[in-house]
């Protein structure tokens, strides 16, 4: 791992390094932030609203940032591991920090498969760059989400809320930028030189607008815990100057999320850029992982899902899919956090609270 980098993505547990912008997000202030769980369920687009004219997301780009090269030296984070996944039949933990056992899922793992080229073949997926207040720089895994008030015109991608945000007493990153099917023709494999047209064939999206859960960015630390139960967010972002496309026509697709998925049902696969050994963060990988199982570290909120998967960070943010009922592809999940053995990834459930980021950024 490179020493600078600051942030990125994970499968050890969660979090990166904060960007200066906004001011801290430390807890209350002024009744904006939500007190629990309860009440943020409650909110509608007029609360959010409240909330990002405060809170929000306010950090216009520094333009070439970006280059291929520095796109390729961007590392994850090394984060401190999450607890381990206790077997099926194991009794839950009496600790109100440790994760109940899993469920009704798999707990082997199951070995992270290369998706073939050319990536542009499935350009919903991609990367999130960022950098940080000391200069640092990383990297996560994002999927192009439809946009349920411009159909067909989507410019929202979808990520970990700790790829966005430092969570508690931090702040945002600077810089995002999206890069649909990033490395899709293999030039940049083995850290190889390349041209930025190269690992970048869709061009380079820039977040001009972000949405993520208040209880990420009050509640978020380093470890796996209640916070990452809402580790999700949504970028709206803008094309390269120039382009009056939307992303979507860009790109030619957009994947509709699926709130309250039945979990019963749910065959996942998830898809990221892990960029850990075995990996280097510079091929995506896919993981046919089959029914979840489920974890919690506070029960009042939705358990989150858990799937076998070796990938590592670098995967993090990058989206669980499943089959809707109407046989169309779904995203139903964000790699989020995992096992310092690489066994196993888990992701948020989700439903109303996320229902209502995606609506309140689609609608802004």
């Amino acid at each position: 791992m490179r020493a600078r980098g600051v942030l990125a993505a994970l499968t050890a547990a969660v979090l990166l390094g904060g960007v200066a912008g906004c001011g801290s997000d430390g807890g209350p202030d002024g009744g904006e932030n939500p007190r629990s769980f309860a009440e943020l369920k409650h909110w509608g687009f007029t609360e959010w609203d409240r909330w990002a004219q405060r809170h929000g997301f306010h950090n216009p780009p520094v333009a070439g940032v970006w280059s291929a090269e520095t796109m390729d030296q961007a590392p994850p984070q090394q984060p401190a591991p999450a607890p381990e996944s206790p077997a099926p039949s194991s009794p839950a933990a009496s600790s109100p920090a440790a994760p109940s056992p899993s469920t009704g899922g798999p707990t082997a793992a199951v070995a992270a498969q290369p998706v073939p080229r050319p990536y542009t073949s499935y350009p919903a997926s991609g990367k999130v760059f960022m950098t940080a207040p000391n200069g640092g720089t990383g990297q996560c895994s994002a999927t192009v989400v439809a946009d349920p008030a411009h159909p067909g015109h989507s410019n929202l991608v979808w990520t970990a809320a700790h790829c966005v945000h430092e969570g508690k007493g931090g702040d945002w990153y600077r810089n995002l930028v999206f890069v649909p099917a990033y490395n899709s023709s293999g030039a940049a494999s083995d850290h190889h030189r390349a041209a930025l047209a190269d690992v970048a064939p869709l061009g380079q999206w820039w977040a001009d607008q972000v949405i993520t859960s208040p209880l990420w960015t009050t509640e978020g630390t380093r470890g796996g815990d209640a916070a990452n139960q809402y580790d999700f967010a949504v970028l709206k972002v803008r094309g390269p100057e120039g382009e009056t496309r939307s992303l979507e026509e860009v790109i030619g697709t957009a994947v509709p999320v699926w709130f309250d998925a039945p979990r019963e049902q749910l065959a996942i696969q998830a898809w990221g850029y892990p960029a850990v050994a075995p990996f280097d963060g510079q091929e995506l990988e896919r993981c046919d992982s089959g029914r979840p199982g489920s974890r919690s570290f506070d029960a009042a909120r939705p358990a989150m899902l858990v799937i076998g998967c070796t990938m590592t960070a670098g995967a993090s943010g990058g989206g669980w899919f499943a089959d809707g009922p109407d046989g169309r592809q779904r995203l139903v999940s964000n790699t989020s956090i995992g096992t310092s053995a690489h066994t196993a990834l888990n992701g948020p459930y989700l439903e109303g609270v996320a229902r209502q980021a995606l609506d309140y950024i689609s609608r802004k």
